[in-house]
């Protein structure tokens, strides 16, 4: 077959409002699926008439409570609702629903029948929505009714390595048509790569209804199509990936998919959640991923799985970039060069000569910025809440340390030429300044420091708006996001990041 289709699930509430939405993406989407338990209970009566109202192939599909829909009325009055769309079908095909979801345990003889009579193909689908399944083939047999029908399987996976025997089982079935992917963030690349998995579709969401569907992991048309190049990928793609937990935020795809489309490569560049980077080794090796961007918390924990690592890996003491060689998966640092360039920019200066540095935080980042600023010629405090872990990581530098609150305001003070923010405290907060979103709530700034806080997510950290506001340069962290990657993009495709010397 050629590539999944890509299936646009509509959740609005009237007719009108779904169609205007099939218009906004029909350019990139193939078919529609008409979901009848979120419309307004006036609106379901009238849904025949839907699929003369667009021009895309329609799925209908009354989804019950227990498999993450909305209606939760008898099964009397859906199985009434689902005979009087299928009813009174048009000689024009293009006028009648194209497809009908029933469920696994939804087996009513009468509707089976009309619809094959009309035309309509039969999705049969199975949700779980407490853990994986297991022996694909053999569920897809065992659910369909008849030859004609589509099974589909939808689960939400436990851990990683549940998506990796998804991938494992299903790229050998080519012998029948399916629909399958993982829910969830965990799912995600089931959806991207589905065209790996032979699944006969993905879905997708508008961007105004992804909040419809309950987190289960929808990609909206345009991020599938546009951002991951979904219509183009195949068998000769190229893929890699970044990994981490949560991994709620991330700019990377934006920044490496962007430069494959500049230099006209055939890959992509995906994200992949994960709570074990050895699950995530797990899955590059199933799917062929030829690189991966580590992000917390894995940065320390990968080292231990790789085959070998470079000198600044060594020396930092993290990794955030590992590549698939003819040895095994090699280790590669981009943090400090990134934060380096990030940061002369910043100042205005490459090195840093008579000024007096404060860290704040001890993870995984902090190594690579503390190792930066050694490199810079600076001195510099770390600030962290764990003293111990302070310590160990100045000690490493040759820097002073000190506990991250209230008692080390003099310091603070006393570093504060240039204040880097390390943690991920204030990540994804647009709140005004506190103890829960600033990590040096208890400082006050003179105007006179530089503030880099090493967030992005969003533009002006809490910590950020409370130095500008005293007069303060600041500046966040997708600087340093784009120069790491650049630099890993050379990593992962021996080319210059559009012509730009990442080294």
């Amino acid at each position: 077959m050629a590539g999944p289709l890509i299936c646009l699930t509509l959740t609005g509430k009237t007719l009108k409002e779904d169609v205007e939405l099939v218009k906004k993406y029909a350019y990139c989407i193939d078919v529609v699926e008409l979901r009848v338990d979120h419309l307004n209970e006036d609106e379901q009566l009238e849904v025949r008439k839907f699929p003369s109202m667009i021009n895309v192939p329609c799925i209908l599909t009354i989804r019950r409570v227990n498999d993450g829909g909305l209606f939760n009325s008898s099964e009397y009055s859906r199985t009434a609702l689902f005979a009087r769309a299928l009813a009174f079908a048009d000689p024009n095909p293009d006028k009648n629903f194209a497809y009908v979801d029933f469920e696994d345990d939804f087996c009513i003889p009468s509707l089976q029948d009309a619809a094959l009579a009309f035309g309509v193909k039969i999705i049969r689908s199975y949700h779980c929505f407490d853990g994986p399944v297991q022996g694909f083939r053999e569920r897809f047999i065992q659910m369909k009714k008849s030859n004609y029908e589509i099974p589909k399987i939808a689960f939400m996976p436990k851990t990683l390595s549940d998506v990796t025997n998804l991938f494992r089982e299903c790229e050998c079935i080519r012998d029948m048509d399916f629909i399958v992917c993982a829910m969830g963030d965990l799912g995600v690349p089931s959806r991207i790569l589905s065209y790996k998995l032979n699944s006969y579709l993905t879905y997708v969401s508008p961007k105004e209804c992804l909040g419809n569907m309950g987190g289960i992991g929808h990609i909206d048309p345009l991020t599938l199509t546009d951002l991951y190049n979904f219509k183009n990928l195949s068998d000769t793609t190229k893929i890699c990936a970044v990994t981490g937990f949560p991994l709620k935020v991330t700019s990377s795809p934006l920044i490496h998919n962007a430069g494959y489309r500049a230099n006209n490569m055939n890959r992509v560049f995906i994200p992949l959640c994960s709570t074990s980077m050895a699950e995530s080794i797990e899955f590059a090796q199933q799917v062929g991923i030829e690189g991966m961007a580590v992000t917390v918390p894995f940065k320390a924990d990968v080292m231990g799985l790789l085959d070998g690592i470079d000198e600044e890996v060594a020396e930092i003491g993290a990794c955030n970039t590992v590549v698939k060689c003819e040895e095994g998966w090699y280790g590669h640092n981009t943090d400090a060069s990134g934060f380096m360039r990030a940061l002369s920019e910043f100042i205005g200066d490459k090195k840093l000569r008579h000024r007096k540095v404060a860290i704040i935080g001890a993870g995984g980042a902090s190594h690579a910025v503390a190792y930066a600023i050694k490199e810079m010629g600076g001195k510099a405090c770390i600030f962290n809440r764990t003293v111990s872990t302070a310590k160990a990581l100045a000690e490493k530098f040759g820097f002073d340390y000190a506990p991250l609150g209230e008692e080390s305001v003099s310091k603070l003070d006393k570093y504060a030429d240039i204040i880097i923010q390390t943690t991920k405290v204030g990540m994804n907060s647009e709140e005004k300044s506190s103890k829960e979103n600033n990590p040096i709530w208890f400082y006050h700034f003179k105007g006179t420091e530089y503030l880099m806080d090493i967030v992005y997510d969003p533009e002006i950290t809490p910590v950020m708006a409370m130095a500008k506001l005293a007069g303060c340069k600041v500046c966040n962290g997708f600087p340093m996001l784009k120069y790491q990657g650049y630099r890993q993009f050379k990593y992962f495709t021996g080319v210059d990041y559009e012509g730009t010397d990442s080294e």
